[in-house]
């Protein structure tokens, strides 16, 4: 069964609507590099529309209560998982992951409103007396305006529900921008919003082209007070130079480049799974993807051999196929760029244990990759693989392994495997990194504050934190 794809314009104040311009851009299947749908590429002038939307659901939505914007929020929730599996078929249409990984992804998106509707009535402040004057001292949190959402294509669902769910719980409104290359399951959800009771013009979606100048008008527009972003730090960058213009308050979850440790007293059946959920969940294109896998000499051949099989055993194709686990990347670009780190890596000296080539044929296809001994000079070692591609060098002590772990600008996630509880505790506090897994290949939940240090970005999604991306601490002072 294939989904129907009945949304591809424009949301814009609880309507469907064309592209100013008229112009449309079309998605493609990574499997078989079909068109699955032609949807409607935004211009400056509907994102000014959809600001003005926004603007005009602002003040009636933040003057709801906090339980008001809550319950929808959880009937959203109820609503997304009974629809779990249609959603879930379309992200593979258009992202090619595996269906399974795609029922997972939904599942999580779907847990965003339901964490975030419980959190809305959380917003707290406190009341205290001034020391030195004497006055009373009010602090509470208010909602700081219309947001700008930009999403990546990795996690179609996820990433969206992830700013979507803290910013209405908030009690702001948004605008979204998903990515060109699969803006169908971010529009597929707006008619769930709507049963939920999400009032028109509270959440827009703005699919373009032309992202770069939507983007930037919008940001540029006086009434929009919050940009939250996730994908590249180059791109990040960019929009931190034009969030400056109007001091916009910026929330960035940008790259990563993850390194995976396997101490020699850990657990090798739990390391493999665990490196295995790290490295292959979404095919790899993740920003918490293990990216650089350092194994202790004296564990190094015989994790690599496990590992290998256990790569070696995944089935790929088709994403919607049964029992398939590995479907196509999202594009050429992507598939080329994993090739080319595997071609560097092996002409610099690392062996290749399982994969290292692009099959022939139609869809983005890149197979399971295990590369050995890879040397510090690779590319793939300084730079995000995003894709099925392990690479595995050596180490032989702790101080060691800590200082090539930190050697990157990046600081989103990393992984520990241990026996040792006090030595892994000791280990992932000297690591920089916003989140350690530490014996375990998953980190992101919900109810935890997801982000980096160093150049992975600025702030936390998700927990207690995500909803204050999007609100503003003020302060009353009085007497009585």
């Amino acid at each position: 069964m294939t989904p129907s794809i009945a949304q591809t314009d424009l949301y814009i104040g609880g309507r469907w609507l064309a592209a100013s311009s008229g112009e449309r851009f079309d998605v493609v299947n990574p499997a078989d590099e079909s068109v699955l749908a032609s949807v409607a590429s935004g211009t400056v002038e509907d994102a000014a529309a959809a600001i003005d939307a926004a603007d005009a659901a602002f003040k009636p939505w933040s003057r709801k209560t906090p339980r008001e914007r809550g319950e929808i929020l959880r009937k959203a929730f109820e609503l997304m998982v009974r629809k779990r599996d249609e959603l879930a078929r379309l992200v593979t249409l258009e992202n090619g992951k595996a269906l399974g990984d795609s029922v997972g992804e939904i599942t999580y998106s779907a847990e965003f409103f339901r964490w975030f509707s419980e959190e809305a009535v959380r917003a707290e402040g406190h009341l205290g007396h001034a020391p030195a004057s004497g006055a009373r001292i009010l602090v509470h949190a208010k909602p700081a305006g219309i947001a700008v959402l930009v999403t990546p294509w990795n996690f179609p669902a996820a990433m969206g529900t992830r700013k979507i769910a803290p910013a209405l719980a908030a009690g702001c409104t948004v605008v979204i921008k998903p990515a060109s290359e699969t803006p169908l399951t971010m529009l597929a959800l707006m008619p769930i919003l709507e049963e939920a009771g999400v009032p028109p013009g509270v959440v827009n979606v703005l699919p373009s082209k032309k992202s770069g100048a939507v983007v930037d008008a919008m940001m540029h527009d006086p009434r929009v007070r919050v940009i939250s972003f996730t994908g590249s730090t180059e791109v990040g960058r960019k929009l931190l130079r034009g969030a400056a213009d109007q001091v916009l308050k910026p929330a960035m979850e940008l790259g990563g480049n993850a390194p995976l440790i396997v101490f020699e007293d850990a657990d090798l059946d739990a390391a493999v799974e665990g490196a295995m959920l790290a490295k292959m969940r979404n095919i790899g294109e993740a920003c918490t993807a293990a990216n650089r896998f350092y194994v202790h000499e004296k564990v190094a051949e015989d994790f690599t051999q496990r590992f290998t099989k256990r790569m070696a055993a995944l089935k790929m194709g088709d994403g919607l196929e049964p029992g398939i686990d590995i479907g196509p990347l999202v594009n050429a670009d992507t598939r080329d760029k994993v090739d080319s780190f595997v071609s560097d890596a092996v002409a610099r000296g690392a062996e290749v244990r399982l994969g290292g080539a692009a099959p022939n044929g139609k869809g983005f296809f890149y197979p399971p990759t295990v590369l050995y001994r890879v040397p510090p000079d690779a590319e793939c070692v300084k730079e995000e693989i995003f894709g099925p591609v392990a690479a595995i060098q050596i180490f032989k002590g702790e101080d060691e392994v800590v200082i090539r772990a930190n050697d990157t600008e990046y600081g989103l996630v990393a992984y520990v495997f241990t026996g040792d509880l006090k030595r892994g505790l000791r280990v992932s506090e000297q690591l920089d990194f916003g989140m350690v897994g530490l014996n375990r290949g998953l980190v992101s939940d919900p109810a935890a504050p997801f982000g980096g240090m160093k150049q992975s970005g600025l702030g936390r999604e998700g927990g207690a934190e995500g909803m204050m991306e999007f609100m503003e601490t003020q302060y009353i002072a009085t007497n009585w």
